[in-house]
């Protein structure tokens, strides 16, 4: 039993947990994660917070992100697509699996308000080369 817990504990950790390293400059704050009517997904929220030039560097999610810029710019990069600018008040979306990037092109700080829904027991986000 006492197994159990623990092993139920470390998972749900591991999925609001993010893999990626924390760069200097760079924060991401879980906010909350709930599981979905849709077996076997949970949507995760956060705030990423960007320091000027700073990205979060190259990973993958196992499932979709749907982002809101609340301040600053964020350029969006998504392999295989040409780099998009979002600014404060615009939204962008990521679909599963694919490499991507965010860089804050603000000579200030950007913040953004990330939904992921993913796959449960899985990490958030995985770094990519």
């Amino acid at each position: 039993m006492k197994r159990k817990l623990i092993l139920g504990v470390a998972m749900s950790v591991g999925v609001i947990g993010f893999v990626l390293a924390q760069q200097a400059g760079f924060k991401r704050t879980p906010l909350q994660t709930q599981d979905l009517s849709i077996p076997g997904k949970v949507v995760v929220q956060a705030i990423a917070e960007f320091g000027p030039n700073v990205a979060a560097g190259r990973h993958t999610h196992p499932g979709e992100e749907i982002g809101y810029v609340i301040e600053g710019q964020l350029e969006l990069k998504i392999d295989g697509q040409a780099p998009k600018v979002i600014s404060a008040g615009q939204t962008f979306f990521v679909p599963a699996g694919l490499v991507h990037d965010g860089l804050n092109v603000n000579s200030g700080n950007t913040k953004v308000l990330a939904t992921y829904v993913v796959e449960k027991g899985k990490p958030v986000a995985t770094p990519a080369p």
